[in-house]
């Protein structure tokens, strides 16, 4: 349960809400319920809504007209769209033998003398049908609507071309013009071609040939709100049929089969998409004046079929032009942007011939994908941080489209795969800003941690560390100079103070001592222990020089002013030893602790308590002054062994720069005698050495303490074998 818990947090929770909620809204449609319209009244109202916006009750890929203005409509339309685009540049597949265009385009008009705003001349079109028909054409398809010519009548040449039309043999189709119906949902009514034409198909047609014995096909297209046409024209059987229907029939497609029965109506009737087989002018085309020359061979007809229609850009005062944004548009060059719309008819006709146009996936399918798509992103790239979240949207967004990509060229079958990846995308999206949020809030965080203990300088160094080892649990051995300080009498000095000026008081000594004289040498500030202080050097961070800095630190306690509390003084008490200790974090699984441990952390504060007994500031073992020497002014006071130590400890004081070394000479040089006659166990040469001394420096503390300790050991003289090391029995 809590591993549960731990996958589905608010982020991972909101992630889902995220990636589901853009899949819904750009999926969200008006679904076509095809059930009968007495079957679906039965439903209530939610039912209704539930098959219309959600579930529709067949499956069926029923999404409304092509720009029904839907939020979605671009990313489905563009999943369409792009997949022809991927299609050209992986395969290279030669135009489709089945089917030659022939144009009547602004070349053809020039060269027949054809006015642009005119009908053409019927012969011309007779001449090219008996020319199709001689070469071994399968059928000819005029995308030309033969309606009566009125004002451009000609009936020499009416009665030509339908001649040519009959004798063809019933392989002719021709386009019809069409009353649309302003109710959704009906068949348009449709102007015959005109009477002679009628006439002459009427004598020797075949008997399955219905209305007017002729094959007619209605030529209006439906495009989307871009202008691009994606599906198939709407047949509306028995006698109302697309031009690709008409021409599928003629040539015995075997889709077209069975003509008046249910499984025909249901076959025709269909939702189809087109499967364009490339940019405008793929197919085999040629020029009207091209088709009629007789030096063409028959090849380029035989067993084809011959599809004729406009070319040009311009129609009727007042009628749309022939021609259509192209789905592969997006290619940027000016001859791919557009399509002629009787390449479109061709390409419809080819796809029900060929049977290879493309449907769309089941709509209960696609929702269910879409929204396990969703699931998947939000847990996967919610626990996935930036390169690896981009890296796993990626992947992600790769396979999306090589599954639509197999589904789209060998299965024909298309789906809006843009928008699961955008689903990804916004899955992405919440990966990176929340976790870019929550990396914001925990390296504040780990300032502050570091701030805890480091100098800013350090704090910025290691806020770059994205890996923050300076938290991680462990420890290494590391050479430390580590540094305790105690204020003087704080026991006495803190009686009679109220908590609200305890606080205020020691909370400007620290300001001063971290702010003023740890911090600005880049030591770290372990902890607080009441007034004291414990930090060190050359940790985290290497530092070559940290004797050096652990000194500096320790006289800049000295240039402060010395702050004053019911009349005492604040005097800071230090001790300094360099040496090997355990450094890392310490501490429980609940809590950890930067700190140092070792026996030369508490030598360290052994040196600090030894300031009270001596009767000076600071204090440093002989391991610091070994690395500091000649850099510091340093008096040495002897050896000490101090209590939980066996061994003597060589202690020296620290004094200041060694500009200061006039100042102390006379006192360093008497003082270094002395204490040179208690190394030599000469304890009475000693005492006289002290005694003299302290009358000229009577105010010199480690004087003081000499006297004091060689008149104990006067009357407890050392054992034998003792080196001149003075004993502590307390800390």
């Amino acid at each position: 349960m809590r591993r549960l818990a731990a996958i589905f947090d608010r982020y991972t929770f909101s992630a889902i809400l995220l990636a589901l909620g853009v899949g819904w809204i750009l999926w969200h449609v008006r679904l076509e319920d095809y059930r009968p319209a007495k079957e679906v009244a039965k439903d209530s109202r939610v039912v209704r809504w539930w098959h219309s916006y959600v579930w529709p009750p067949d499956g069926r890929p029923g999404f409304g007209p092509p720009g029904s203005g839907n939020p979605g409509d671009a990313l489905r339309f563009k999943s369409y769209d792009w997949m022809f685009l991927l299609r050209q540049r992986l395969q290279s597949n030669p135009p489709p033998r089945e089917a030659v265009m022939v144009l009547m385009d602004e070349e053809s008009h020039e060269k027949f003398q054809q006015a642009l705003n005119e009908p053409w001349d019927r012969r011309l079109h007779a001449r090219l049908l008996n020319r199709a028909i001689a070469a071994g054409a399968r059928a000819v398809v005029f995308d030309v609507v033969f309606a009566e010519q009125k004002r451009f009548s000609d009936a020499e040449g009416d009665r030509i071309f339908a001649e040519a039309v009959a004798a063809a043999s019933n392989r002719v189709v021709v386009a019809v013009s069409q009353k649309l119906s302003k109710e959704p949902g009906r068949a348009p009514g449709v102007v015959p071609p005109f009477r002679a034409l009628r006439q002459a198909i009427a004598r020797g047609s075949r008997p399955e040939i219905v209305e007017w014995n002729l094959y007619q096909g209605l030529p209006e297209l439906f495009p989307s709100y871009d202008e691009v046409v994606r599906m198939h024209p709407p047949s509306f059987p028995p006698f109302k049929h697309s031009l690709g229907w008409a021409t599928a029939s003629v040539v015995g497609a075997p889709l077209a089969g069975n003509p008046g029965s249910d499984a025909w109506s249901a076959a025709e009737t269909a939702e189809r998409w087109l499967n364009y087989y490339g940019p405008g002018l793929f197919l085999d085309v040629m020029h009207y004046e091209s088709a009629l020359d007789p030096a063409l061979p028959d090849e380029r007809f035989k067993d084809r079929i011959v599809y004729v229609g406009s070319g040009t850009l311009t129609k009727f005062s007042g009628e749309r032009k022939d021609s259509y944004i192209s789905p592969f548009a997006a290619l940027g060059r000016d001859e791919e942007r557009f399509i002629a719309g009787a390449e479109i008819q061709t390409t419809a006709a080819l796809n029900l011939v060929r049977g290879d146009w493309l449907v769309r996936a089941n709509v209960r399918t696609e929702l269910v994908a879409f929204l396990l798509v969703g699931l998947f992103a939000a847990i996967l790239l919610q626990r996935l941080q930036g390169f690896l979240a981009t890296l796993g949207a990626l992947a992600m967004a790769a396979g999306i489209v090589a599954f639509a990509y197999h589904r789209f060229v060998h299965d024909h079958v298309w789906f809006a795969w843009l928008i699961p990846i955008a689903q990804v995308g916004a899955a992405w999206f919440h990966s990176i800003t929340v976790n870019s949020f929550r990396l914001f809030i925990q390296n504040q965080l780990y300032q502050r941690s570091l701030a805890l203990y480091l100098s800013p300088k350090l704090v910025k160094k290691f806020a770059a560390d994205k890996e923050q080892k300076f938290l991680k649990p462990g420890a290494e051995k590391t050479e430390l100079t580590v540094f305790f300080s105690d204020i003087a009498g704080f026991t006495s000095i803190s009686e009679g103070l109220d908590s609200d000026d305890l606080a205020l008081t020691m909370n400007a000594y620290f300001e001063t001592a971290v702010g003023q004289c740890i911090h600005p040498t880049d030591g770290t500030v372990v902890k607080y222990i009441g007034d004291a202080i414990f930090a060190f050097w050359n940790a985290p961070d290497p530092q070559p020089d940290h004797a050096d800095r652990a000194c500096d630190a320790a006289l800049r306690f000295r240039q402060q002013t010395i702050q004053e509390v019911n009349g005492h003084k604040l005097i800071t008490r230090i001790g300094l030893h360099s040496g090997v200790a355990n450094v890392g974090n310490f501490g429980s699984t609940q809590r950890v602790d930067y700190t140092a441990l070792g026996e030369n952390i508490n030598l360290a504060s052994r040196m600090e308590g030894l300031n009270k007994y001596l009767g000076t500031e600071t204090l440093m073992t002989g391991d610091v002054h070994a690395l500091v020497a000649g850099r510091f002014l340093t008096r040495f006071l002897g050896r000490f062994i101090l209590k939980g130590f066996e061994k003597g400890v060589e202690v020296h004081e620290l004094l200041g720069r060694p500009d200061r070394a006039p100042e102390f000479r006379e006192l360093h040089d008497a003082f270094a005698a002395a204490v040179a006659r208690v190394r030599a166990c000469d304890v009475e040469g000693a005492a006289i050495a002290f005694e003299a001394l302290h009358a000229r420096f009577p105010n010199d503390g480690p004087t003081r303490f000499y006297v004091k300790a060689i008149a104990e050991m006067r009357g407890h003289p050392p054992g034998p074998g003792w080196d001149g090391s003075v004993e502590l029995k307390e800390k």
